[in-house]
């Protein structure tokens, strides 16, 4: 068999025997060995009957070899064995051509294992894997794809936004010894694949953490580490990025379970990266920081439009916590969803209110990505409705218009604008402002200033256009500064005076504008 480096290999093993409940009756391990004698334990999967499965990513060229152990004596699942030879990826993906996500060398920021560097713009589809037709999975897809984003954030089991599928069937049930169903995760497995296949990260989310139907609420420790595992095993051949729990308060008490429950599905050694998502304005960096598990700082500055929630972004952990020791990536997994009611106002966000949170949050910590949602993605809904077990949230409208939306628009603009820069070498850099409008009172005119540590790069934003003074030492001069307007995609030309010490510029008008500066 022929494998192409970084893609999937896949063996099916018959087991002798049935078993009352495959998912605690057995285990099955599968050890890969490479061409250079390195040692891979992985974990196969129960698809159903007595069908198990082992799926595999190789990353070394050469020949292969595989032998599987079993905690039962069932000679259709133990003493097995087998080899395949990996080749070179030869296609355009860039998922293969460049190999799994892994941390910076300053643990800053994302890049492929070849040393690319990897901006995560993620999009929204807590239900897109549950809910979506193939074909329009396809088509959904190959939008993002075409918009810029490389990150697909997805919820795996039912939730408190889907509690069954259309055939009623759940990802598992009962809550002691859960029983897993196959034949539910079967029907996600072709989209997960989809995924990879456009050229995107899975970013699945494995225990949901609210909600009175939520695996990561209403299950004991050991079931959901067994849900968990189960998922892992099924996909983790896939390019992923683990997102463990999922809008839960893991601080106090709740941190040490979840820290047991990585511990006990990642272990010390884990191939695809891992995070938290938290809920709105929960900050659980300190939490985790010294679990070897937890990759990167994820975080959610929700949907609140009041002082507070602004501030808290802007002045807040985000901005503030990021230069601590132990330097993880910082990204906002949850900000503004455009057409959402927000919290306080009972106003739908808009695309300006979303690229505001955007732009914030990739520059008041060190620039790695963002993610953007849409009310009607993340629900998936097929007409307007409002979304389950969300009834303040407002009408979403349909996920083919909502694909559509200004607001993603915006985000091709903003990819257009960081793919000219070298982003990964951004930092904040708030010293750059001599006048900083934004206040504790006023969060909403916070402008956001970042440079890369030699002063050839600044990257600045402001949600309320006008004058902008800088201060010029940090800088490396002479300098071009140039303006980009985020509604409409476009260059302009910025005005404005340059002295010495200081750089006064202007926006053409008080919408919110980019300022870019790089040495000339």
């Amino acid at each position: 068999m022929i494998v192409p480096i970084f893609t999937l290999f896949e063996a099916e093993f018959t087991s002798e025997m049935d078993y009352g409940n495959p998912l605690w009756d057995v285990r099955v391990e599968v050890t890969f060995t490479s061409p250079s004698g390195k040692r891979h334990v992985v974990e196969a999967f129960w698809d159903g009957g007595r069908t198990w499965r082992v799926r595999f990513s190789p990353d070394e060229i050469g020949e292969w070899r595989w032998a599987t152990s079993c905690s039962v004596d069932d000679k259709g699942l133990r003493g097995r064995s087998g080899s395949f030879r990996c080749l070179p990826y030869e296609g355009d993906n860039p998922l293969y051509k460049h190999g799994p996500i892994r941390l910076s060398n300053d643990r800053r920021r994302l890049f492929f294992s070849d040393g690319t560097p990897f901006f995560w713009l993620a999009d929204t589809a807590w239900n897109g894997v549950l809910k979506a037709k193939f074909e329009d999975w396809e088509r959904y897809l190959g939008k993002r794809s075409q918009q810029g984003f490389t990150v697909i954030q997805f919820v795996s089991t039912h939730w408190r936004a889907f509690p069954q599928d259309e055939n009623g069937e759940k990802a598992y049930t009962g809550r002691e010894r859960i029983r897993i169903n196959p034949r539910f995760f079967r029907r996600l497995d072709k989209k997960v694949e989809a995924i990879n296949r456009h050229g995107l990260i899975a970013a699945p989310v494995l225990l949901w953490a609210l909600g009175n139907v939520s695996p990561g609420v209403v299950l004991k420790e050991e079931d959901a580490i067994k849900l968990a595992r189960y998922i892992v095993a099924r996909w983790g051949a896939y390019q992923v990025i683990w997102i463990l729990g999922g809008d839960g308060n893991y601080r106090g008490e709740q941190a040490e379970r979840w820290r047991r429950i990585g511990r006990a599905v990642f272990g010390d050694r884990h191939d695809r990266l891992v995070t938290m998502h938290p809920a709105g304005r929960v900050w659980v960096a300190d939490e985790f920081r010294d679990e070897v598990w937890y990759d990167f700082i994820g975080y959610q500055s929700g949907h609140g439009d009041g002082v507070d929630d602004l501030s808290w972004l802007v002045f807040g952990p985000p901005a503030r916590e990021w230069p601590k020791e132990q330097p993880r990536p910082v990204i906002n997994l949850e900000p503004n969803y455009e057409a959402h009611l927000a919290y306080q106002s009972r106003r739908p966000f808009t695309a300006y209110h979303v690229r505001r949170a955007l732009y914030w949050s990739l520059l008041i910590s060190p620039t790695a990505g963002v993610t953007y949602g849409h009310h009607g993605v993340w629900f998936w809904a097929e007409r307007p409705e409002v979304p389950a077990d969300h009834p303040h949230s407002g009408v979403a409208p349909p996920w083919h218009e909502a694909i559509e939306s200004e607001g993603a628009r915006c985000v091709e603009y903003l990819r257009r604008l960081f793919d000219s820069v070298p982003w990964w070498t951004l930092y904040p850099a708030q010293e750059l402002l001599t006048e900083q409008p934004g206040t504790l009172q006023e969060p909403h005119k916070f402008i956001a200033a970042s440079k890369s540590e030699d002063g050839s790069l600044a990257v600045i934003y402001t949600p309320v256009g006008g004058r902008i003074a800088l201060n010029a030492e940090p800088l490396k001069l002479p300098a071009v500064a140039r303006s980009f307007d985020p509604k409409m995609g476009e260059w302009r030309e910025v005005g404005g005076i340059f002295e010495p010490e200081v750089l006064e510029l202007r926006t053409s008008d008080d919408g919110d504008w980019a300022l870019v500066i790089s040495a000339d």
